[in-house]
């Protein structure tokens, strides 16, 4: 079968590789489609810097390189491994692609989208959705209802972590938010709001094209660096600022407009990856009360509310998600490297 393999920095190749057998626990799955997320540029530009080890296998699947990327990804169950009930061949699905270890102080916290050994299937295992099949864990499976078709289901991955980061904020129905950033996160996050009936939303973008892609969805926008951000934040909220704010630019101008632009009492949720430090001064914190909140992954219930939230009709992939074939995967993260577009979705099988 066809596969894209990760071998080092800046080499990722199509080969041939055996197909996949499903051990004790597994299935089988022929991959629909997998989506180039943010982390596999980091992987593929700096793999250091996105926590990759390309020395030593994964402290918990063993996986070395290399590595068949696409951990957000979709697929039609073709084959039971032994033991494996409550899933059927045919069964249409989204794969929670987290290892953990299931001992560290995260994980028996409950937390293992914050184990301190995670590994996700795609970035740090055997397969992945990068290929014309794969095998996983069938506890790892959500089946997806009839009205979800396997181009949104590939996306229920990306849209879990934007769930996720609305979950850590705590904002309540009829609140305010700020989203720095319009890519695939940002778009997530600005649904997931509106489908948690947080309705006055403004999303700050600096990229004229994601600006249009996001405001023709019905999103209110601001170019950060042209226009007024704090006239505009005073605008939505009636001169208080807003309860929570997102960074989903992984800049740090995003972190300090955010910290600027909230109510007292307000938190910002850092969802997007830093390759660079900040100079930060906490005493803004000190004096409005305001907190700062990490959002790392997903866990199993925001795969769930996703789906769910998709069979309402709440997500729209109209302007912003593109698809491409498995051989044109590299050209694709280019372009996406060099800012175009903003989701792409590789045909897989």
């Amino acid at each position: 079968m066809k596969a894209a393999l990760f071998h080092a920095k800046e080499d990722l190749r199509i080969e041939e590789v055996p197909e996949p057998t499903p051990g004790r626990g597994q299935v089988k799955l022929r991959n629909a489609y997998a989506g180039i997320c943010g982390s596999d540029l980091h992987v593929y530009y700096s793999p250091e810097a996105a926590g990759l080890d390309l020395d030593h296998p994964h402290p918990v699947t063993g996986s070395t390189l290399p590595q068949i990327l696409g951990h957000e990804f979709s697929g039609t169950v073709v084959e039971l491994g032994e033991g494996v009930t409550g899933v059927a061949v045919d069964d249409r699905v989204a794969v929670w692609p987290i290892y953990y270890c299931g001992e560290c102080p995260a994980c028996r916290r409950g937390m293992f989208n914050a184990c301190q050994k995670i590994g996700f299937h795609g970035l740090s295992s055997d397969g992945g959705g990068m290929a014309e099949f794969t095998t996983v864990d069938a506890t790892k499976l959500h089946v997806l209802p009839e009205n979800v078709d396997l181009r949104m289901g590939a996306l229920v991955e990306p849209m879990s972590v934007a769930w996720h980061a609305v979950s850590r904020s705590g904002v309540e129905s009829g609140g305010t938010a700020l989203i720095a950033g319009a890519g695939p996160i940002g778009i997530g996050v600005w649904f997931a709001l509106r489908a948690r009936g947080v309705e006055r939303v403004l999303v700050s973008e600096p990229s004229a094209e994601r600006r249009a892609i996001i405001a023709a969805l019905g999103a209110t926008v601001v170019d950060p660096v042209n226009e007024d951000l704090a006239a505009a934040v005073a605008s939505l909220t009636d001169g208080e600022g807003v309860d929570v704010a997102f960074d989903a630019a992984g800049v740090g101008a995003a972190i300090s407009s955010s910290l600027a632009n909230l109510v007292p009492g307000g938190r910002v949720v850092v969802v997007a990856i830093h390759e660079r430090t900040m100079d930060f001064l906490p005493t803004q914190l000190v004096m409005a009360e305001t907190e700062i909140a990490g959002a790392l992954a997903y866990l199993p219930e925001d795969f769930d509310a996703v789906i769910e939230a998709m069979s309402r009709g709440v997500y729209d992939t109209t302007g912003w998600v593109q698809e491409t074939p498995l051989e044109n995967v590299v050209d694709a993260i280019h372009a996406l490297r060099g800012g175009a577009g903003a989701k792409i979705l590789v045909h897989a099988g």
